[in-house]
């Protein structure tokens, strides 16, 4: 089990497990050669002895590494060690778009917008390369603090040659985000990733996902066949030119949906002008086999008479094709309806067994996911920690639900995995606000000390101030609460100004006050200037905590 510490192939040493997924788990690690921060995704355990999961992993570094692109995670480095089959990606420090949708509900259009903007053009370059992402949700892409997106996990990108860009793979993106044809377990193309970045731009404007249901199927079904809801009518600022887009990306026949990212991109980015902000709604006719062009919605008054006019027009031959065509429409209609019914809707409605959850404390995390897999249960991604007497670190305690309850077979359980008590974890906080840092580590129950670091005007560019250059403790050391750790934060220097020019005393005194300089005030008699006013000054330059500074000033002759 990799665990804090632990050195991956002599260079790679694990700071903490930032990610847990089905197919590998992503810690957080020091490239002791080049050191640097970076991403390990490591293939889980129990999936490194499968020759077809290998073979997929090491697929995506392949095909991940040829990506290099602003808006994509970097690949630097693919290996095995010890069993262990590894991925070393860039480190990004930032927060998923679904943890900012969580967190903020819908985001304003110019964020929108910009978020798309990002998120196309870095599509743009995997597609560039035949590469089609197939799990484009807003989980696999982070946001930095500077509004920066990366796109991340291609691990069940395929990469394709020119002539493939319709072959048929197995569906393993989120069904929330999946598009028609792959619920349909037909291929995926490059129009299934415009699907999702479609639903993905909807969740950004609204904060909600557009289809929902109580499991898996439901979702997939409602992706088949229902119209995505309209956002202008949730929200009417929301442009038409906006809703349009949605609409174009998330219509239901590929064939209705944009030709390529780029095109998608060139509307987003021109979404906000005046010339087609107001443009007609448009409607798109998606059944599978009626493939008609895309048609603004006409009036409806124009449309009834124009209907009334053609069926008065029509020729008893045409009433009677157009009668025939109804009924094998009919005949066809009905057909597709008892295949829906007997292959997707008739499991919806049997009952979901009930199970009960089994005993997995004291187990590994990876033979606790196996067994609850294997019982017909979801694990978690996220995983709860406790502290506990009774089980080993690392091990877990219990799960949430508790473990014993019955509960629908399928159903999602949370592990909580045993945490060692009493003990601080020390991280790298150089970089970070001293004052969140500190308010972080005493809720921990550390003493913090803080200190000034006076930082020089040359060196200014490389540091923020108020933020912490160096630490007492070193990342990954454990500390007992009630320890001492000290933080070292930037306090930028200035320089002494020309205090004869003008200055007063209080104004000088208050000066050396804020920079810890010690003043020393000369009077000298001068009836030809006015009293009080500085005609000299010892020092110039940087100003030093801990420096004298001497200023000469005038007064009248007794």
């Amino acid at each position: 089990m990799i665990t804090n510490g632990f050195m991956i192939n002599d260079r790679y040493q694990v700071i903490k497990t930032i990610g847990e997924g089905g197919m590998a788990n992503v810690y957080l690690a020091q490239d002791t050669i080049l050191d640097r921060k970076v991403a390990v995704k490591v293939l889980r355990g129990d999936l490194a002895q499968d020759e077809k999961f290998i073979r997929r992993f090491q697929r995506e570094a392949l095909s991940a590494s040829k990506l290099i692109h602003p808006n994509i995670v970097e690949v630097y480095d693919v290996g095995e060690y010890n069993g262990n089959y590894y991925i070393v990606m860039e480190y990004i420090n930032g927060i998923t778009l679904k943890n900012l949708i969580k967190k903020r509900g819908a985001l304003t259009l110019p964020e929108v917008i910009d978020i798309m903007t990002q998120l196309l053009s870095g599509i743009m370059c995997a597609h560039d390369s035949y590469i089609i992402h197939r799990d484009i949700k807003p989980q696999n892409v982070m946001i930095l603090d500077d509004g920066k997106i990366k796109v991340t996990d291609f691990g069940i990108a395929t990469a394709i040659n020119s002539n493939e860009l319709t072959q048929t793979n197995s569906v393993m993106g989120s069904v929330h985000y999946l598009p028609p044809e792959q619920a349909n377990g037909s291929g995926s193309t490059i129009k299934s990733d415009i699907y999702s970045l479609g639903i993905l731009m909807y969740e950004l404007l609204t904060g909600k996902l557009p289809f929902k249901g109580e499991n898996a199927v439901e979702v997939a079904i409602k992706q088949m066949k229902d119209p995505i809801p309209s956002i202008c009518a949730q929200n009417p600022a929301i442009p038409q030119s906006i809703e349009n887009i949605i609409l174009k990306a998330c219509a239901k026949n590929p064939k209705n949906r944009y030709d390529s990212v780029n095109d998608m991109y060139r509307d987003v980015k021109n979404a906000l002008n005046e010339d087609v902000r107001n443009q007609p709604r448009v409607i798109y006719q998606y059944s599978e086999t009626d493939l008609e062009e895309t048609k603004a919605l006409p009036n409806l008054d124009e449309l009834e008479k124009r209907i009334i006019k053609e069926e008065s027009n029509k020729s008893k031959k045409h009433q009677k094709k157009d009668t025939v065509l109804l009924i094998v429409a009919s005949i066809c209609a009905f057909l597709v309806a008892i295949i829906c019914l007997a292959v997707i809707i008739y499991p919806t409605l049997t009952s979901v067994e009930d199970i009960k959850i089994p005993d997995v404390s004291k187990l590994t995390i990876i033979e606790a996911e196996n067994l609850l897999r294997d019982s017909g249960f979801t694990v978690a991604t996220d995983i709860k920690e406790r502290e506990s007497d009774s089980v080993e670190v690392g091990k877990v305690v219990n799960t949430d639900p508790s473990i014993g309850r019955t509960v629908k077979k399928g159903t999602e359980i949370t592990l909580i995995v045993s945490k060692e008590s009493g003990k601080v974890t020390i991280r790298d906080y150089t970089g970070q606000s001293y004052k969140t840092v500190e308010v972080n580590l005493k809720n921990a129950g550390l003493n913090v000390v803080v200190e000034a670091r006076n930082i020089p005007l040359a060196d200014q560019k490389k540091y923020k101030e108020g933020t912490v250059v160096e630490q007492s403790a070193e990342p990954l050391e454990r500390l007992e609460q009630g320890d001492i750790i000290v933080l070292y934060y930037a306090v930028f220097l200035d320089e002494y100004p020309d205090f004869t020019s003008g200055y007063s005393v209080s104004e000088v005194t208050a000066f050396c006050k804020k920079y810890n300089v010690e003043l020393n005030i000369i009077y000298e008699v001068n009836n030809d200037v006015e009293e009080g006013t500085i005609v000299r000054q010892t020092r110039t330059g940087e100003v030093y905590s801990g420096q004298k500074q001497t200023i000469t000033v005038t007064k009248k002759s007794e």
